[in-house]
């Protein structure tokens, strides 16, 4: 039976809901499930449907054929990242995916996890009491300096890193508000438009130069470049299969999206929550006291972090990286009787499905325990906890990105307590993943209980 698809109110002639999209995108998005478990929003001039239940997200996340990576979020994304395995078509994921997946193996976890120690414990020492930290900016640094070595080891010249990684975050930031205004609007020669668009040709310029660089080395490099650079595959016919640079090109920038501001932003709101929850502080503090007895976190403590891994799977729920993805419908489509015209944007939200309170009671409460064996999180359905999307399209680097904030959190927190600065305010930035500014913390150093 073929069901009236509810608008959502408030849209204004021109702009439509862009106006809530940009002040406060999470409230708009958790009032939408009283209205229908599809609900119709004006971005501009174009409609689309917001999925408000579990089920049909997950449908609509698994259904990757019917339902095609693209809509009003990744169209601009791919006009600035290209074709990587975050922004491509399913046409072309597969064959990505394939090549790319060698690189995210959990063979090769170990040998990324020292390196991620070796870095976070830098950053541990360098920190001195007393300090008040901006901690976004500070967090991306580090995650920055691991993804870059992740990728790179030492192709890229420190000036020509220090472009890459004020480019890349200039494009993150664009590309959500570019999504929800009217396409007219991008073309005005703001200053906002005119940096996003040297962002964009700089960044081309400097991964063309690394991927050459890379090429006339005299010896290989263990690093996921030359992993790119050296995959082989086979195609239908059983001919040889390799990426391009520019597909090599699309992946780093993929990559460093997934590994960088991501992992960032995680650890952000999980010191942000636990600096406002004395338990759970207690509890994790006693575990990194056991668990490390004084040692910086390595990869064969990850197992008995319990807790640690708690707290970031509860913050991911809390504030998923991901909040906001978006599909456009390969064919007419059908949604719990609604219909959905062929080439319509359909947004999915972790962010609306983390807080329905059917799937997690008092949504809005920051619980870790809840995912403890007797927890209630156990209880929920897989479908309703999708920090890392779902079907095909999971994010590749999951794994990655886990190891490197449960490392990052285990050692920070077993050396430092990270107290808020009285007088700030703390709020979220919803961009192409959700941060948070204005967070800034005090270190002072602790002892093991």
């Amino acid at each position: 039976m073929t069901r009236t698809t509810a608008q959502a109110p408030g849209a204004l002639p021109l702009l439509g809901h862009a106006l809530p999209l940009l002040r406060d995108p999470l409230t708009f998005l958790n009032r939408l499930p009283a209205l229908d478990d599809v609900v119709q929003i004006q971005v501009g001039p174009q409609r689309a449907y917001v999925v408000c239940t579990a089920d049909l997200t997950r449908e609509v996340l698994v259904d990757d054929r019917t339902f095609d990576k693209g809509g009003l979020l990744f169209d601009r994304a791919r006009e600035s990242v290209g074709d990587g395995l975050g922004t491509c078509p399913h046409s072309r994921h597969r064959r990505q995916r394939r090549l790319v997946q060698p690189a995210f193996h959990v063979s090769r976890m170990p040998g990324y996890a020292e390196m991620m120690t070796a870095r976070i414990t830098a950053f541990a020492d360098g920190l001195h009491s007393g300090q008040v930290i901006d901690v976004v900016p500070e967090l991306t640094a580090l995650t920055t300096r691991i993804t870059a070595e992740a990728i790179f080891t030492d192709a890229l010249p420190t000036e020509a890193m220090g472009h890459l990684v004020e480019d890349l975050f200039t494009i993150f930031e664009g590309i959500y508000r570019r999504s929800v205004v009217p396409a007219v609007l991008n073309r005005v020669p703001t200053p906002a438009n005119r940096r996003y668009d040297r962002a964009r040709t700089r960044l081309r310029r400097t991964l063309d130069q690394a991927i050459q660089h890379r090429r006339t080395a005299p010896s290989p490099r263990a690093d996921i470049l030359s992993m790119l650079l050296d995959v082989r595959g086979t195609t239908a016919d059983g001919s040889a299969d390799r990426l391009t640079d520019e597909e090599i090109s699309d992946q780093i920038i993929t990559i460093f999206a997934a590994g960088a501001d991501t992992t960032a932003g995680l650890l952000a709101w999980a010191l942000h929550l636990i600096a406002q929850h004395p338990k759970t502080a207690y509890e994790l503090h006693t575990e990194v006291d056991t668990v490390l007895a004084g040692r910086p976190a390595a990869y064969e403590h990850l197992p008995a972090l319990e807790h640690t891994s708690r707290i970031l799977t509860e913050t991911l729920r809390l504030r998923p990286s991901g909040w906001l993805l978006t599909r456009t419908t390969s064919r007419d489509a059908s949604l719990a009787g609604h219909v959905i015209p062929r080439g319509s944007t359909v947004i999915v939200s972790p962010y609306l499905v983390h807080h329905l309170p059917e799937h997690h009671p008092e949504p809005d409460s920051f619980d870790p325990n809840r995912w403890a064996p007797t927890g209630t999180g156990t209880l929920s359905p897989r479908n309703a906890s999708l920090p890392f999307s779902a079907g095909a399209r999971k994010c590749i680097g999951d794994t990655f990105a886990l190891t490197e904030a449960t490392l990052a959190l285990a050692t920070l927190t077993a050396t430092w307590r990270f107290e808020p600065v009285p007088g700030t305010t703390v709020r979220p930035a919803c961009g192409l993943t959700l941060s948070l500014k204005g967070l800034r913390m005090r270190v002072q150093p602790r002892s093991p209980a």
